[in-house]
């Protein structure tokens, strides 16, 4: 499902005018969609339905909607939060409209105005939100915050129009008070903000009203955001012929495991052979292979000089080669562990390695602040959270969640890699721009593990043949569908990564399955 940015929006809208709509008739079925939504909320409580309105044209949308909900007999009042006079253009129309039609205005502009107003949202059935829309990309004045914080004290229903008022459309971070609505109508397509946390939270149930927007045009589509949804996402894996053998869905290394930190290694290499991939070896530091042997038996084994350790010592590097030699992918960092040979290791295997790579957790720490991706021919996914993600960037965590979408779309365009921010809403970016955010997953996948096993899920989906893109939102999606049946089930509380090694099979027939209706 597309979604789009503030400016993308407004490109859609100015397009549409161009094309001969003009902005009133758009207007006219934004509120339209408003008064839809509202009815919906209400359905057959009656009472007092406050607007609140802005100077712009969200606020114009909000007349539209209280002047079709006072015809049908219903009890409107229309606040204005500043003067009549600052309300121009399309938005002045309307609200000439509401008055010819009866309707009166109050408006907002001194504290005493706010107290009124909120005394009359604390009475009403319904608040509607049309205070700010997507253009709203700095904080609330303080008059406006004091507004949108009555509408949140309100105890009844709060529908907030395009976008909640305060909340930024592009990276769904509240730029301070920000309107927590139980529902949002939003216009032609969905706004980024609403589809990433916090904004989703804050946007509550969305509703996508058609309002006869111009369709994006191609370029635009080629640098989409898009949102996951299951039927396009099973329709990345084909079924399988019934010709196919093992040597048919590919071989995954997974170059993982230290001591102390095995479990890491296995969790992955499961994740690929659970993910589908024909073969899988895991290799580990040598003196800890006994211990792994049969722990999976479907995954061969392979030990990496450590003199003893249990840590990975600097490679021979044509025992590296060999290692990797006919190997579809390499998966490498989950609990590799720290210091001098881990990272020599890491360095070597992106040097030797001439298929695609997966790399998480201790490899991400190794090419952070380095230029070891450069010159790559074969295709690299990154799978960090955001803690890794602010290693990579130069940045702090803080950083990269105030802008998820921005900082992995950036990051993949200059380093010429798939990057997975994983978290609340993960991100997949391409380097041409293409993103993709993914709806599923909760709280239970905030437990150790559970990484490690998506870095070998997708490195499984490589080595059947999918796009390094495409091998990631599978994944993801799966990942996080698989942890939604667990939690389903048996809350996500003490959910762990095996949990979702046993759904994975499940999950993906059911995508394939869905991909075919």
């Amino acid at each position: 499902m597309r979604v789009v940015s503030a400016a993308e929006m407004r490109a859609l809208d100015a397009r549409t005018i161009a094309q001969g709509t003009p902005g009133r008739v758009l207007m006219e079925r934004a509120g339209r969609a408003t008064a839809r939504a509202a009815r919906a909320l209400l359905r057959r409580r009656r009472g007092l339905v406050v607007v609140a309105c802005g100077r712009g044209n969200n606020g114009g949308d909000g007349f539209v909607a209280a002047r079709l909900l006072r015809a049908e007999g219903r009890r409107i009042e229309v606040w204005l939060l500043g003067s009549e006079d600052a309300v121009q253009g399309d938005a002045a129309f309307m609200l000439e409209r509401w008055r010819r039609a009866g309707g009166r205005l109050r408006r907002l502009e001194t504290a005493a105005d706010v107290e009124a107003f909120a005394a009359r949202c604390r009475g009403a059935v319904l608040v509607v939100d049309a205070l700010f829309g997507t253009g709203l990309n700095a904080p609330l004045t303080a008059m406006a915050a004091d507004v949108v914080g009555a509408i949140n004290r309100a105890p009844v229903p709060i529908l907030a129009v395009d976008v909640p008022s305060g909340l930024s459309a592009d990276t769904g971070q509240p730029l301070g008070e920000a309107v927590r609505a139980a529902a949002t109508v939003t216009f032609g397509l969905p706004k980024i903000g609403l589809c990433l946390p916090p904004g989703n939270e804050y946007a509550g149930q969305v509703r996508i009203a058609d309002i006869g927007l111009a369709a994006p045009l191609a370029d635009e589509e080629r640098a989409a955001v898009e949102v996951l949804e299951a039927p396009a996402v099973g329709a990345l894996l084909p079924p399988r012929a019934s010709t196919a053998h093992k040597g048919t869905f590919g071989h995954v290394l997974v170059v993982a495991g230290s001591r102390g930190k095995l479990g890491a290694g296995l969790l992955a290499a499961e994740g690929a052979a659970r993910g589908g991939a024909g073969l899988t070896t895991l290799a580990v530091p040598a003196s800890l292979q006994p211990l792994v042997e049969a722990r999976v038996p479907e995954v061969m084994t392979a030990g990496i000089g450590d003199g003893g350790s249990g840590i990975v010592a600097p490679p021979d590097e044509a025992e590296l080669i060999a290692l990797v030699r006919n190997r579809t992918v390499v998966v490498c960092g989950p609990g590799l562990g720290q210091g001098v040979g881990p990272r020599a290791l890491v360095e070597a295997l992106l040097r030797v390695a001439d298929v695609p790579m997966v790399l998480d957790a201790d490899a991400l720490n190794v090419i952070a602040g380095t230029r070891l991706l450069a010159g790559r021919r074969a295709p690299v996914v990154l799978t960090p959270h955001p803690g890794e993600m602010a290693r990579l960037v130069g940045g702090t965590t803080t950083d990269v969640q105030a802008d998820r979408l921005g900082v992995a779309r950036r990051f993949a365009a200059g380093e010429g890699v798939v990057v997975v921010l994983k978290g609340a809403g993960t991100v997949i970016a391409m380097p041409d721009g293409r993103c993709a955010i993914s709806p599923t997953g909760n709280p239970g996948l905030a437990s150790g593990g559970s990484g490690d096993v998506l870095a070998g899920l997708t490195g499984g989906l490589l080595a059947q043949g999918l796009a390094p893109f495409d091998a990631a939102s599978f994944a993801v999606f799966a990942h996080g569908r698989a942890a939604d049946a667990v939690a389903g089930r048996r809350g996500p509380v003490g959910l762990l990564a095996r949990d979702l090694l046993a759904e994975l099979p499940v999950t993906i027939a059911a995508l394939q399955r869905e991909a075919c209706r």
